[in-house]
């Protein structure tokens, strides 16, 4: 496969195509052109599609900073539940209300949250990105700390067009490779997409029926249950263990209960909800901000995007959608900021150094670091709720 790069040298200033940077991206691709042939991917498709592939820096370095993820959860919600995403959200709900209604009859997934997955991923359809998805894939797929998403996806995307599911111009997406009006991956597209209509191809990018079928279908195949809540907020008493609000906590909502958890908006917890449904505590700010009790729902949220900020945005946006949502009794602790990525690691290495594991020092925020915090706040006497803020580092740094 021969490729030109001395036309890329003009292109967009985010490329990487210069000296040693471009040799070594074009010397991967003829590596990985090995493992797509061996995966089922034609030649003619890999010497066609990925003659055209360039590296993208602003992918690289999206990829160590997802708002999802470095944002201050207020923040992201801001954006994600703002006035204008709900007026659009209740405008093209009902625009599609007949459709919307069948769908969710046939997949068992409410609507509202079908609406709130639109609007959080694409606007309602105006914004489906702009990224060329196998520029995107394959830059991931070369270095950074997910090559293995990346070269999975990559593989996924050659397969989208060696069947001719679609064609190279509608692959445009965001920079994580995500596609189409509710913004799935390739692998998922070829195993959650839906031809709702019949007419042959599974369109997330024009086809409403299409993109409303395939979001419930990955949702349903999630676990999702219509008619059961994604989750409320609560409040929690007095002296309460912040190390009970973890994922890997479940327990009945009778169980919760007897903690002495109450419904934040006053309502019993235990109405119109099964006592033995389970479900974890979240508190995405720590001990200073909301608390909220989640279950089955969110997880399957949580299987669209692995991001809590994610997940309580679409929770908190189909409530308005569905013309139930209740304002916040506990205020988000807006005073406090996110740590960069380099604070982050700062935390993991302190704690690293006074004995407790975090596991590695990477700036993810993982169930390994937050334990490991936790473990720390305690020793301390603080709160335990493993929330890395930089108070907390500073704490930390002076310990």
């Amino acid at each position: 496969m021969v490729r030109n790069f001395a036309t890329a040298l003009f292109a967009s200033s985010l490329l990487l195509t210069s000296g040693a940077v471009a040799q070594e991206f074009d010397d991967w691709l003829q590596e990985f052109r090995a493992e797509a042939l061996a995966e089922g991917i034609s030649a003619e498709t890999y010497d066609r599609e990925m003659a055209t592939v360039e590296p993208v820096q602003r992918v690289l370095e999206l990829n160590d900073n997802q708002p999802e993820f470095v944002k201050g959860v207020w923040e992201y919600l801001d954006t994600a539940v703002s006035d204008t995403r709900i007026s659009n959200g209740l405008n093209n709900a009902a625009a599609n209300e007949a459709l919307l209604n069948r769908i969710e009859e046939a997949y068992g997934v409410d609507k509202e949250i079908i609406v709130a997955i639109w609007g959080l991923e694409s606007s309602y359809g105006a914004i489906m990105g702009s990224y060329d998805v196998l520029s995107a894939l394959a830059t991931l797929g070369h270095e950074g700390r997910r090559t293995s998403f990346g070269r999975s996806q990559l593989i996924g995307a050659l397969k989208i067009l060696d069947r001719e599911y679609a064609d190279r111009t509608q692959l445009k997406g965001s920079w994580a490779g995500a596609m189409g009006q509710t913004q799935f991956i390739p692998t998922t597209y070829l195993e959650s997409a839906v031809d709702y209509d019949g007419d042959g191809r599974r369109d997330l990018w024009s086809n409403l029926g299409d993109v409303f079928a395939s979001t419930a279908n990955y949702l349903s195949r999630s676990g999702y249950v219509a008619n059961e809540p994604w989750g409320f907020e609560v409040s929690l008493p007095e002296g309460f263990d912040y190390a009970l609000a973890d994922r890997s906590n479940r327990q009945m909502v009778a169980s919760w209960a007897q903690l002495g958890i109450e419904r934040a908006d006053g309502v019993a917890l235990t109405d119109d909800i099964d006592l033995n449904a389970t479900g974890y505590l979240i508190v995405p700010a720590g001990a200073e901000g909301p608390a909220f009790l989640v279950f089955n729902n969110f997880r399957a949220i949580l299987r669209y995007n692995n991001s809590t900020s994610y997940a309580l945005g679409i929770g908190l946006l189909s409530n308005h959608i569905a013309g139930d949502a209740k304002p916040l009794v506990q205020s988000w602790p807006r005073g406090d900021r996110p740590l960069s990525l380099t604070e982050r690691k700062s935390l993991q290495e302190a704690l690293s150094q006074r004995g407790y594991n975090p596991g590695p020092v990477d700036g993810i925020i993982g169930a390994g670091t937050k334990a490991a915090l936790r473990q720390w706040q305690r020793d301390q006497g603080l709160p335990a709720d493993g929330y890395a803020s930089s108070a907390v580092l500073t704490k930390l740094l002076q310990s």
